[in-house]
């Protein structure tokens, strides 16, 4: 429930942890109230990028960046047709924005779409409890969400608690659908057309195939229930999996599309929710984070090369395969590419015996650093060897 109201800064609101924990501050964005997994986000920019990524889907970001808001919201990055965070949580909100491109304020937008906020309050020890704590199920409650519901003035903080608790969890949440695409759409190649990829939206940004457009890619980007008819009638030399939210134990449909891919031995590329599909095609399991790593700053070694990379990242599960071993599947056998220095978290797979691979992290660069953009070069000599 939202009222999208201007000039909120005076009014009063409150986020509200599932265990009980709760902040004060003044609303942002639009009042009301809204409900989501709360997690917090290391980038120092990269805001209007992070809001409109369909994976953050269901999610309360907070950002770790004491300002956020100093460029305002322009037109041309927006990495989806929509905001899709469920709340905003940021500490020292800009007055006012100073950008050449910025069309309106963060605060406008938040506003104009919907999206419940809350500033001023201390995002640091935020952090510092969801670390500790984990990511939880968190609400932001402004204006007349405050009340009651008894209609006895404002609502006691248990009250608020329950009304947190009794939201779904994020384990076992099936979210990619509902973000993707509903119709096939094409991106059409940058210059000379060189390949063609089916890319299976699960919640795709749009800088994604715009970087393979620009490596002479036509990407056909097709709904998550695409059928293997559907995806090979394109006649793909490569097929694609995109980013996208919730949990990939729900996603049986996916993985069996990607299984047939394999079959097939079609050059394969998938990033983020598409490793994760990866590893349960390949028969390894996956587990939730306890606060995952969302930022564009996180660093990744590829193993293949023995070269970090400073990454961005929006995960909060992953794939459970050995580390220090090559494994033996029914597609032949796999291996860990990718792994996080932070905390040895699984960031990649590929397969020895078909062109396949994949990483945990969004080497699109969208809000990010562009260490990874070889990622997709990679995949274009996949796709080139199999054409040869």
């Amino acid at each position: 429930m939202t009222t999208s109201t201007r000039g909120t800064a005076k009014v009063p609101a409150v986020l509200v942890l599932e265990d009980g924990r709760t902040f004060r501050g003044r609303a942002y964005g639009a009042v009301g109230e809204t409900f989501g997994e709360a997690v917090f986000s290391t980038g120092m920019t990269g805001y209007q990028e992070t809001l409109t990524d369909p994976s953050y889907d269901r999610q309360i970001v907070v950002a770790t960046a004491p300002q956020i808001g100093n460029t305002g919201w322009n037109d041309e990055d927006d990495e989806s047709r929509r905001i899709w965070v469920s709340g905003n949580v940021v500490r020292d909100p800009a007055r006012v924005p100073s950008n050449w491109r910025a069309k309106r304020s963060l605060d406008d937008a938040l506003v104009e779409q919907g999206v419940v906020g809350i500033s001023r309050i201390d995002t640091r020890a935020l952090t510092r409890h969801l670390r500790e704590r984990g990511s939880m199920r968190a609400g932001i409650f402004s204006g007349t969400a405050l009340s009651s519901a008894s209609g006895a003035g404002v609502a006691p903080e248990a009250e608020l608690v329950e009304r947190v608790q009794a939201q779904p969890h994020m384990k076992g949440a099936s979210l990619y659908e509902e973000v993707a695409t509903k119709e096939a759409y094409v991106v059409p190649a940058v210059g000379e057309k060189r390949f063609t990829v089916a890319a299976v939206d699960l919640g795709i940004k749009g800088m994604t195939p715009h970087r393979m457009a620009e490596r002479g890619i036509e990407v056909h980007v097709l709904p998550a229930t695409a059928t293997p008819d559907e995806v090979y009638a394109v006649e793909p030399d490569g097929v694609f999996f995109s980013n996208g939210p919730g949990d990939p134990a729900t996603a049986d449909g996916p993985v069996a599309l990607m299984s047939a891919v394999l079959e097939r031995r079609t050059p394969l590329f998938g990033i983020c929710f598409g490793n994760q599909i990866l590893g349960r095609a390949l028969g390894f399991g996956t587990y939730k984070l306890k606060y995952g790593h969302r930022g564009i700053n996180q660093p990744v070694q590829d193993r293949t090369t023995g070269k970090v990379e400073v990454t961005a990242h929006n995960h909060g599960f992953a794939v459970d395969a050995p580390l220090d071993k090559v494994s033996e599947t029914k597609f032949g056998r796999a291996e860990v590419s990718h792994v996080c220095l932070n905390d040895d978290v699984v960031e990649g797979l590929r397969l020895l015996d078909q062109p396949a691979f994949s990483v945990q992290y969004h080497p699109e660069a969208a809000a990010g650093p562009h260490d990874a953009a070889y990622l997709f070069d990679r995949f274009v000599s996949l796709m080139e060897g199999q054409r040869a």
